[in-house]
């Protein structure tokens, strides 16, 4: 006969599948430009975002910065070592104050034991990141520079779009022109160029800080390979 389960199971149960990883997770708290990890650090567990922002990029050794993504509240991160445990493949730092939560490789493996059903959450958010890298070095391999800004664009409006009165679409977080320029593979000069263009033609607009998408399909037009 199977063991009840106690209270604290229960409560586990009631949670969302892959929270239940994080649910008594050590806490952390990082300042905007605060790295998280390096690529190349030991991969000894993996974090859930509760709230903010964050890049995840590489650096070359000339000192150029390519964002692979950005992620906000309600993602994961640093998975991938928990898998194959090696070091990490990339560096992750804050765009903005954040929290997160954070559990080691030991309470990873325990709690995926206990919950098998896990493992398809992971795989779908494993699956999804990879089909987010193939569409970013399509793009950098047969876009224009304006199509690679405006691929970026398009992607955040995905993950972070609210839709508005009037048709637009507002990113809602707050992403500089460096961070597109770094995600597109371009620099913030071009992007300011392109920028200015979207946003004189009312393609683009730009308040309190967010960027609002006020006509989607030339965006996807300029996307077309």
């Amino acid at each position: 006969m199977a063991k009840p389960r106690d209270s604290s199971d229960m409560r586990l149960l009631m949670l969302p599948p892959v929270a239940r990883l994080f649910d008594q997770g050590r806490k952390v708290r990082l300042d905007a430009d605060q790295m998280l990890f390096s690529a190349g650090d030991p991969g000894d567990g993996c974090y859930w975002v509760y709230d903010g922002l964050l890049k995840v990029h590489v650096i070359s050794h000339s000192g150029s910065d390519r964002v692979l993504a950005i992620l906000g509240a309600g993602t994961i991160v640093g998975e991938l070592s928990m898998f194959d445990g090696d070091p990490r493949s990339a560096s992750v730092t804050a765009i903005r104050p954040s929290k997160l939560s954070f559990v080691t490789r030991a309470a990873f493996n325990a709690t995926l034991d206990a919950y098998p059903e896990i493992y398809r959450e992971l795989t779908i958010i494993l699956a999804g990141r990879l089909r987010d890298i193939n569409d970013a070095m399509a793009a950098t391999s047969f876009l224009s520079l304006r199509g690679r800004a405006a691929h970026v664009l398009l992607a955040l409006a995905d993950a972070f779009g609210q839709d508005v009165s009037g048709g637009g679409i507002v990113i809602r977080q707050r992403v500089t022109q460096s961070d597109i320029a770094a995600m597109a593979g371009i620099t913030r000069e071009s992007v300011s160029r392109v920028m200015h263009d979207w946003v004189s033609r009312a393609i683009v607009s730009r308040s309190a800080y967010y960027y609002c998408l006020e006509n989607k399909s030339v965006l996807e037009h300029e996307c077309d390979f």
